[in-house]
């Protein structure tokens, strides 16, 4: 069993908080992980067992007051609960009461987003971390702000880095021993969400079309949203097709990346990014193989910057430093794949480069989201496919991207 980022603060969460909510994307591990942490007295209970699901359903006041200390597993398909936790915490405050699992961001759900405020510690789980396979404490995001980046391993760059970027992070996937059963395990994966969980949280007028829109979306993936044309491509309206990717976020298949900007500099790009969560589930809707990348490694670009932006996203959830994620363009089409901005207001960037080489050029967007930050820049790097760490500046380095896993 692997050990995951999130389990400390679970449990330091259900030490002094009297709900807390584990989400993520199905088969992430969240089952796996609260189960692990069931006390004997603590009840677990799911929600897709049809039984329990229907008394949940036709009573939740009653079924939750039957309830002392209690797990509720994939509690999105009940939302209604949430409202009478909300009153069976209000008359029982002990901390650890409740520990929900939720496969779709439930708290944006109307009627529940208010509900528990106070109450509740909402903590995210995502697919596997390269750190967490590797059983390595990363130290990554701490020497990104501190400009410390030696490495503590041996980089793995070339083939050995695509074929581990094909991996992804869903513990049933990086089992199966040929790229052609992880693509079929995805299929299978993509078609009960479509056809199952989507329902939990929207209505999708053209159901029957979202296999196709998830691979007009997964094409992509790394770039500026365009919902005109993503909706086009189906035959919807440019709102139609942001409501579409909005359930599919809701979901974790896909995530937005919103722009760094300041209310200062007026000349930024605020078009938000789109990037699938796990690169092995993006390859197979892209029709990307190993065999493929080494034939052409046009499309390896934006499947690996998607894997960063998934990696960083997994540090972020061990991590007790407080950051939030952006992306950088201005309209001199300077960019940075992603910000990440500390509590403090303090800046660092990272640039993805599928290449083995770097040159001054590549850090032509760092420098502007250096300047454009005003003294509140920490330092910046270019990851690339190489093993050697190279200085180009005082806060300007080319990295290798195994370091994330450092």
């Amino acid at each position: 069993m692997y050990e995951r980022f999130v389990e400390r603060k679970i449990n330091e969460a259900l030490s002094d908080t009297p709900v807390v909510l584990v989400t993520g994307p199905r088969r992430a591990g969240k089952t796996t992980l609260v189960r692990k942490l069931e006390e004997e007295r603590r009840t677990y209970v799911t929600l897709d067992d049809q039984i329990a699901f229907n008394a949940a359903k036709f009573d939740p006041v009653g079924f939750v007051r039957g309830l002392d200390i209690a797990t509720i597993d994939e509690i999105q398909r009940v939302p209604e609960l949430l409202l009478a936790i909300k009153k069976s915490v209000d008359e029982d405050y002990r901390p650890g009461r409740f520990l929900l699992t939720g496969s779709a961001n439930v708290m944006t759900l109307p009627r529940v987003t208010d509900s528990l405020a106070g109450r509740i510690e909402i903590i995210q789980m995502l697919p596997l971390a390269r750190a967490e396979i590797e059983n390595i404490t990363p130290t990554f995001l701490e020497r990104l702000f501190d400009g410390n980046h030696a490495l503590n391993g041996p980089s793995i760059v070339g083939d050995d880095l695509v074929r581990l970027v094909l991996l992804g992070g869903y513990p049933e996937a990086i089992v199966r021993d040929s790229e052609r059963r992880r693509q079929a395990w995805v299929w299978s994966y993509l078609s009960s969400i479509l056809s199952r969980d989507l329902s939990d949280v929207g209505t999708v007028e053209k159901i029957a079309d979202l296999p196709k829109f998830v691979r007009i979306l997964a094409q992509h993936s790394g770039q500026l949203a365009n919902y005109s044309k993503l909706g086009s491509g189906i035959g919807v309206s440019y709102k139609t097709g942001q409501r579409y990717t909005t359930l599919l976020e809701q979901v974790f298949l896909v995530s937005t990346l919103q722009p760094w900007h300041t209310n200062v500099l007026k000349r930024i790009v605020k078009t938000p990014k789109i990037h699938f969560l796990d690169s092995c589930l993006l390859a197979a809707v892209r029709g990307l193989n190993f065999e493929r990348i080494k034939t052409n490694r046009v499309e390896y670009g934006a499947l690996l910057e998607s894997f960063v932006y998934s990696e960083v996203l997994k540090l972020i959830t061990g991590t007790d430093l407080q950051l939030s994620t952006y992306h950088f363009r201005n309209q001199q089409m300077c960019e940075v794949d992603l910000v990440l901005e500390r509590d403090d207001g303090m800046i660092a960037g990272i640039e993805v480069k599928a290449s083995a080489t770097v040159n001054s050029h590549d850090f032509a967007g760092l420098r502007s989201l250096a300047t454009a930050c005003k003294g509140h820049f920490a330092n910046g790097i270019v990851l690339y496919d190489n093993d050697s760490y190279v200085p180009f500046a005082d806060n300007m380095v080319a990295v290798p991207i195994s370091s994330l896993w450092m």
